[in-house]
């Protein structure tokens, strides 16, 4: 006979690896390598050694912008996974910092001109104020995507082009009324306003308690599997009778919502509310966190762990090209987030894509594709390779060695689908 107690499973093992295999997937692993693997890189290339002399100072500035751009990106992804895209991050941002910045000046006008304390009191309204306007704003998505019928991308874009320029005219017309001379900015000196920044581990704090009551809303709630079916297949959930508008309502609410969060953090660091330059792009990195997290632009795919794992290989990445470069590497940023951006769909596309027996590189185009992206992997060897080897030849030795490699794919794809 079998001893029952050799043939019984082990206790919190398996129940913990089950617990880690559902909260981690492939696409999460790998985020995890992909950091690793630029922590790597960057420590060897960085000529000052910023992460080996620097390591506390390193990460807290890693952990700091990835806490500002995690929280309005939470709700991006939301909208993503229920179908949806929402380009009014960076504009909403903007106009909620402004705005809040409006309420202090409104509320104790004589304290923000002279750069003194407006009070706990003061602080709260504003920022109560602020999150009402986000939901309105969020409510006002909603209700042109389900009732006037606009398609998210016309509905958001609309906002993107017009809160910034509202936030503009709001900031000139109040300041002229309360101090009498228009004004493009304001700015604000309150010692407990900015003290909400000052601690690195406010912003962390907070973007981990939003984090975690976003994952239990969508991972652990019927409205969260609700979400899901919804960017799905929007009118199966229809006909199952889920509440597709409600579902939208909640899903734009809350991206509107982060983003003023999002938006009062950023003025509170900056003590400066300029609508005219904050948040400007900052919708795309939103997009990018989700996507390389794993959410799909098709909608009902996508993982909060994913997203924050996705926000934090985006500001590694970014953080490592700065200490590589020194100099104007806020220049790249855009670049960088847009690679990062196409890579992660093109990665996604071609997984499903060479299921259904798919070139990678079909034809005349193939060959055109495969020139292009050895050009673009030399150009970036010029701009962020090592200063020992000399621009040109980091670039001659990445281009040569991308050119090879993507022959190599091709020559490979050809001879498998002449087997097909």
């Amino acid at each position: 006979m079998s001893d029952p107690a050799a043939a019984a499973p082990l206790g919190p093992k398996p129940v913990l690896t089950s617990r880690l295999r559902r909260a981690f997937g492939r696409t999460e692993w790998g985020l995890v390598l992909a950091i690793l693997v630029v922590i790597v890189l960057t420590a060897l290339l960085d000529e000052q050694h910023n992460y080996w002399l620097r390591p506390r100072l390193s990460a807290v500035n890693v952990l700091r912008q990835t806490a500002f751009l995690g929280i309005f990106a939470l709700g991006s992804a939301v909208v993503i996974i229920a179908g949806g895209i929402d380009l009014s991050s960076g504009s909403v941002i903007a106009f909620s910092g402004s705005l809040c910045a409006i309420f202090l000046a409104l509320l104790a006008p004589e304290e923000v001109k002279n750069s003194q304390n407006v009070g706990a009191g003061v602080i709260a309204l504003a920022v109560l104020g602020t999150l009402v306007a986000g939901l309105l704003i969020g409510s006002f998505h909603a209700w042109l995507i389900t009732v006037i019928g606009l398609p998210p991308f016309v509905a958001t874009l609309a906002t993107l082009v017009g809160l910034r320029s509202l936030g503009r005219v709001l900031v000139e017309q109040v300041t002229k009324g309360v101090w009498g001379s228009a004004k493009t900015q304001i700015d604000i000196s309150d010692s407990q306003f900015s003290g909400l920044t000052t601690h690195v581990w406010i912003p962390v704090a907070l973007f981990i308690v939003l984090a975690a009551a976003v994952w239990v809303l969508m991972s652990r709630t019927v409205t969260g599997r609700r979400l899901h079916a919804l960017g799905g297949n929007e009118q199966a959930a229809l006909l199952s009778g889920i509440h597709t508008d409600r579902l939208k309502w909640l899903a734009y609410c809350l991206s509107a919502v982060l983003a003023s969060v999002a938006g009062i953090l950023y003025v509170s660091d900056t003590t400066t509310a300029n609508p005219q330059n904050l948040g400007r792009g900052y919708e795309l990195n939103a997009i990018a966190a989700a996507v390389v997290g794993g959410c799909s632009l098709q909608g009902g795919l996508g993982t909060i762990p994913g997203v924050v794992l996705g926000v934090l290989f985006l500001r590694t990445v970014i953080d490592g090209v700065a200490k590589i470069i020194k100099s104007n590497a806020d220049v790249y940023e855009g670049l960088i987030v847009g690679g990062v951006v196409v890579v992660a769909v093109a990665f996604t596309q071609l997984r499903q894509a060479r299921r259904r027996g798919k070139q990678f590189f079909p034809g005349a185009l193939g060959w055109v594709t495969v020139v292009n992206l050895a050009i673009l992997a030399g150009a970036l060897a010029v701009v962020v390779g090592p200063a020992a080897l000399g621009p040109l030849t980091s670039g001659g030795i990445a281009g040569g060695a991308a050119l090879a490699l993507l022959v190599l794919v091709k020559l490979l794809d050809g001879r498998r689908r002449g087997k097909g």
